[in-house]
């Protein structure tokens, strides 16, 4: 079976782990967009360290769990969203305004909303976490 999207497979099994209660968990394969979801949610708290294991293949990541995390996903296909556009998709896919962030991928690279608007521009969405 082959993976549609590593992304989708690496959110869905934090969340996974997350429901379960575990402490950390490992992440094969790794990638790029990946490692940099996973910095957003870290910047912003809401998984702990995580670890790159290179096993000269694809990779892997160990990543520890806080316990903050409810619910992540990734959207597929990964839409066009302009910036006046970006309050409309928080309203669609976040459950408050108070807490909860989208990822886009931007010429700037990959940012949460709130640094988009501050930069001031749009991207294609990747997904969500709250």
């Amino acid at each position: 079976m082959c993976r549609v999207s590593v992304l989708a497979d690496c959110l869905k099994s934090i969340v996974n782990a997350e429901k379960a209660g575990k402490r950390q968990v490992l992440i094969r394969p790794s990638s790029k967009v990946v490692v940099k979801f996973l910095s957003v949610m870290q910047k912003h708290g809401y998984i702990g360290e995580f670890e790159i294991v290179d096993d000269h293949r694809s990779g892997k990541i160990v990543i520890q769990l806080i316990g903050r995390l409810n619910k992540c996903g990734v959207i597929s296909p990964r839409f066009n969203v302009k910036q006046k556009d970006i309050e409309t998709w928080i309203n669609n896919l976040l459950p408050s305004r108070q807490f909860g962030f989208l990822v886009l991928t931007t010429s700037a690279g990959i940012m949460d909303h709130e640094e988009c608007r501050r930069k001031k521009t749009g991207g294609k969405i990747l997904g969500f976490f709250y």
